[in-house]
Formats: C-alpha cells, structure tokens, sequence
C-alpha cells in the first residue's frame, strides 16, 4: 500500500526489536508543512514515535488537507476525502511501525486541529487522545458525520485569547461542544493569536506524558 501523504517518522532511539511505543500524528496548518511541526514535540521523540503527516495539496510554498469556500467553510467533498485519507494513513502506519495500536495520538494546528477533532468524532475509542490548538468543529461534521463515542478519549484543546483567524468564542463553543462527549476533556487558553506559545507547548507536552501513563514502555 502507498501511503496517500508524504511524512517524516521518527522512531526512539532506544527502540528494540518486538518494542512498541506510542505514537503522536502531527497535522500542520494551511500552508504549512510538516517540518513546522515536529519542533512542537520533538522534547518527546524518546518516549513515542513521532509521524508529522504532510498535507497533499499545495498551498503556496506550503501544503494544505483540504480547500476552503471561505473561512472557517471547506469545500465538503475535499474535506471528506481529507478525513478518509487521513484515517486510512493511521491505519497504514500502524501496520508498518511498531505502534501499540491502543496508544494512538493526533495533535494538530489550526486547519491539522480541525482534522484532529474530526477524526476523533469519526473514530472514537481507535484514538487514545487528541491535541487541538486552535481549531474548531465544521457544523457538517456534528450533524452529518456518524459519530463515535469520545467517552474514553482524552482531548487537550487550547485556543489564543487574541486569535485573529479563529475569534476566542470559537475556541470556548468548541470546549463547551466537547464538554458534553468526554469527561476527560482539558481546555485552556493563552494570551496569543493564532500560534502556539512556550506555555501552550510546555502544558500540552506535560498532558502528552500524563496520559500515555503506565501503558506506555
């Protein structure tokens, strides 16, 4: 099976043969790249395996999952085929590394929060847990989509108070929305805009380490 992204793994270096470990997908923002996104958890490249997915569709110098209408409004069936894809790589990576299938993350900026979210509601329990940084739910996706239960998914959501894409609002609906699917949702906000700032990357590290727990080797 070819892979539908382009990606770079990063494997601990401490891995044995017959070990599994943990593994953390990123999914970067619109226009971005998968580069931008390993610094956000390399302090953790010793403890999961780390997989920063590509977007497939060009985007100036960058990539992108899908295309938007307009803001906050992706093109439906460029987006469903992102979700798809996106699931279908998870699975592929699962199978050719040495990923304790129990013991899988999405971590995802902006338009890669988006997806995470999305693919948490589309998979359920196949997802240990989720880190969204300034994303939102699609209306089509809440009310459209077949969802699954998040009730043993854990969810770290955070959003800028001055995010000047996505307004604060969206980032406290969000929670409010994901409040009612999970007990295990955590949610903060951060004085920045639409960014990841050192607090926001040390608490969602910090919330990594804590919930792998004692499952993880």
């Amino acid at each position: 099976m070819n892979p539908a992204y382009h990606y770079d793994v990063h494997l601990p270096a401490h891995a044995e043969a017959g070990q599994t470990f943990p593994v953390i997908f990123t999914l970067h923002g619109k226009g971005s790249n998968e580069a931008n996104m390993h610094g956000l958890v390399a302090p953790l490249e010793d403890k999961f395996i780390i997989i920063n997915i590509r977007g497939d569709l060009r985007l100036g110098a960058g990539y992108q999952y899908y295309e938007l209408k307009s803001l906050g409004n992706p093109i439906r069936d460029i987006f469903d085929r992102a979700v798809q894809q996106l699931e279908g790589f998870i699975a592929y990576a699962t199978e050719k590394y040495p990923i304790d299938a129990s013991q899988r993350y999405l971590l995802g900026f902006s338009q890669g929060a988006i997806l995470s979210m999305t693919l948490a509601l589309k998979m359920g329990e196949q997802l240990k847990g989720i880190v969204a940084l300034n994303g939102y739910v699609p209306e089509f996706v809440k009310h459209e989509y077949v969802l699954q239960s998040l009730e043993n998914v854990s969810m770290f959501v955070s959003h800028g108070e001055f995010d000047s894409v996505f307004p604060i609002r969206i980032g406290h609906e969000t929670a409010d929305y994901f409040q009612a699917l999970t007990p295990q949702l955590t949610f903060k906000t951060y004085p920045t805009d639409h960014g990841v700032s050192l607090e926001n990357q040390r608490d969602f590290l910090a919330w990594l380490l804590e919930n792998k727990g004692e499952q993880a080797q």
